[in-house]
């Protein structure tokens, strides 16, 4: 393991903020994590575990020890005629994973095709995406506790799964590593077409029986097609959550908007997307000098090129006060801002 100092994180995250870390190494095996820690006490830096940077928007230099997490493996654990348990290291890129358990036949995670970043980070979100979330398909959290270096497996129902959110976003965060993710996934899908877009690909295609890899397929499609590439201009994909708001709020919007898409959650609450009301506020394509929000999809801030992280918080401040003033609405930030 090689610890460097004042590294540039520019090419670590997806919004390619040139920001630079007081020291950097990279995590490809975990029995290196001890030494790690013990790196952290001995300089009095805490850690910060960086998987596909897809879902992080850094403000400033960062006086902390930044560990790229790079441990690869995929392993089954069970497997039957109808299911397959599998152990995924926490480095492996997410959507190379959704591929490969496609080519295998493995059902549960096609929905959630394309997602950028690691699968360690994938638990501490809830990704979720076209009426899949992780937790329907997870198994446990296998972790390492930071201060006792004690290996901790999270079942299921300790690991408080709840709309981009978990345990370890929360009362967990920045206290342990997670090191691998196990999932329980099908081999007899009952794939999930309800949501309208991926039912009218279906339709325009010609599509009667959907398999997995057509689900996958199109949901690539879709998104391709509605986010910004990264590699092209500098973005974290969704930049807010889509916000569930109690019904009465929803029934006032209505009124005014008849064609307001709204998903009900509860007897009380509706969910609204939250891109449906930046674009309502009239900031789709909105720029202020190098960042602003994407000219074909409201819900995402970019960087057009020389952004500070300043200037970003700076302007999804102005969205949410423009969509609260509009709507009475919120919105939360669903990017992790450093």
């Amino acid at each position: 393991m090689e610890l460097k100092e004042n590294y540039s994180l520019k090419n670590y995250s997806t919004f390619k903020i040139d920001c630079r870390a007081e020291y950097f190494c990279e995590l490809s095996d975990v029995d290196d994590l001890r030494e790690i820690v013990q790196l952290s006490k001995s300089l009095k830096r805490p850690l910060l575990f960086l998987g596909g940077g897809s879902n992080i928007l850094f403000t400033k230099d960062v006086e902390q020890i930044v560990v790229k997490v790079n441990n690869k493996g995929i392993d089954v654990l069970h497997e039957d005629d109808e299911n397959v348990e599998i152990e995924i290291a926490s480095g492996e890129d997410w959507d190379s994973l959704v591929k490969y358990c496609v080519s295998k036949g493995w059902g549960g995670i096609e929905n959630l095709s394309l997602i950028p970043g690691t699968v360690g980070a994938a638990p501490i979100q809830n990704i979720g995406a076209y009426g899949v979330e992780l937790k329907d398909v997870v198994v446990s959290v296998n972790a390492i506790l930071l201060d006792s270096m004690v290996n901790k497996v999270f079942e299921i129902d300790e690991c408080n799964f709840g709309y981009r959110n978990s345990i370890f976003k929360n009362e967990l965060k920045n206290k342990l590593f997670i090191y691998s993710v196990n999932l329980k996934l099908t081999k007899n899908s009952i794939l999930k077409t309800e949501y309208g877009s991926i039912k009218e690909e279906l339709n325009r295609r010609h599509i009667k029986s959907p398999n997995l890899k057509d689900i996958r397929d199109i949901i690539c499609d879709i998104r391709k097609s509605k986010l910004p590439d990264p590699k092209v201009i500098g973005n974290a994909g969704s930049f807010f959550k889509n916000p569930i708001v109690p019904k009465s709020i929803s029934e006032k919007i209505l009124l005014d908007y008849p064609d307001v898409p709204i998903y009900k959650i509860s007897e009380s609450e509706d969910k609204i997307p939250a891109g449906w009301l930046i674009e309502k506020s009239s900031l789709k394509g909105k720029r202020s000098g190098e960042t602003g929000i994407h000219k074909d999809q409201a819900l995402v801030i970019v960087n057009y090129g020389n952004a500070t992280g300043e200037e970003i918080v700076k302007f999804k401040d102005f969205v949410k006060q423009t969509v609260y003033e509009k709507f009475n609405i919120l919105l939360q930030e669903e990017v992790n801002i450093f």
